[in-house]
């Protein structure tokens, strides 16, 4: 399903726009302004979300409501915005200009109602967030708690998974992620990075050898973190940086953090973690951190949101309050240079 069409210029964009709204105001069988404004934002979502179940769902009303929302404004057009078959959606010439024309719209009609309402600085409304699974439901419930105690009027959808979000279908208003970013396409503020320690079960660490030497490590059997390392493990002295890398090939393999930190504890193998994770670990002696003077590069952690000429107070106010944080949520620290 194609979303982007920005092929099209400004002028076209708002001259076009404008006869959306005048072919919808001058139909004498359609209702006044919320509706018109409400039957765009559904075509909207049926294109962002990919079809119009998806659309139904994430506007919370039915599949045959959202049918008939489609219907009318192709009516009311007079084109046909989009080709249906029983297992795709295409959109029309005319769909892809409508589609452009429709976004801006919309745009353009939330600001005005903030600027009106005088509620431009008072987030109300849902906001949706999606953040990785350990990070989400451990070190950030607290600033979540805050922002919502700050910010009545406010509620938060919470998605916890791993992959890099699809803003637009998925309908996710911003993202926190740990680890590179693969996007170009959306915007990257980085809040603030997580050490990584290696750690192991001291009755593993009692089967083998003293570890003296980082290249020590390669002799040990590992878990791995599939999303950060998998097959190599690269380390660097804390002290003066000089690195340190070897292969691995990993008892366990898993995506899953919390799963790496159990199987360090049950003494599978070693593992590289966030520090955060196994802070309680290393002070009841369950684990052992291994070379302390040597670690691996710390993660990142960015807020992800996709570009937008207008963004509502709800996410600009959590933004804001992610900058002010995030460099203190237990396990993180500022980013280096920040």
């Amino acid at each position: 399903m194609c979303r982007h069409f920005y092929r099209y210029s400004l002028p076209d964009v708002a001259c076009a726009g404008v006869k959306v709204l005048y072919t919808l105001r001058m139909n004498k069988n359609f209702n006044p302004a919320g509706d018109r404004i409400a039957i765009l934002q559904t075509f909207v979502r049926i294109v962002e979300s990919g079809s119009l179940s998806a659309a139904a769902l994430q506007m919370e009303t039915t599949q045959p409501t959202i049918s008939r929302r489609l219907q009318s404004l192709e009516q009311l057009l007079g084109v046909k915005l989009i080709q249906r078959t029983t297992h795709s959606m295409k959109l029309t010439d005319d769909g892809e200009r409508c589609y452009q024309h429709a976004r801006r719209l919309i745009e353009n009609w939330q600001l005005l109602e903030d600027e009106v309402s005088g509620v431009r600085d008072d987030p109300v409304g849902v906001l949706r967030v999606r953040a990785p699974h350990a990070f989400g439901q451990d070190q950030l419930i607290k600033p979540l708690g805050d922002y919502l105690q700050r910010y009545p009027h406010i509620n938060i959808e919470w998605v916890l998974n791993d992959r890099s979000p699809d803003f637009i279908p998925e309908g996710i208003d911003c993202a926190i992620h740990v680890g590179a970013i693969t996007d170009p396409a959306v915007v990257a503020i980085q809040l603030a990075e997580v050490p990584r320690i290696v750690v192991a079960a001291p009755s593993l660490l009692a089967r083998y050898e003293a570890v003296k030497e980082a290249a020590d490590l390669a002799t040990l059997p590992w878990v791995a973190l599939s999303s950060f390392y998998r097959n190599e493990v690269t380390l660097n002295h804390v002290a003066h940086g000089e690195p340190c890398r070897f292969d691995i090939t990993p008892r366990l393999s898993t995506d899953s953090l919390y799963a790496v930190r159990n199987a360090a504890i049950s003494g599978v193998g070693v593992g590289m973690v966030s520090s955060w994770v196994v802070k309680e670990d290393l002070e009841q002696g369950t684990l052992q951190q291994i070379l302390p003077d040597w670690q691996a590069a710390p993660l990142p952690v960015y807020l992800l949101y996709p570009y937008a000429s207008y963004y509502p107070a709800r996410l600009r106010k959590f933004i804001e309050l992610m900058k002010e944080v995030m460099p203190s949520v237990s396990g993180a620290r500022s980013a280096k240079g920040k």
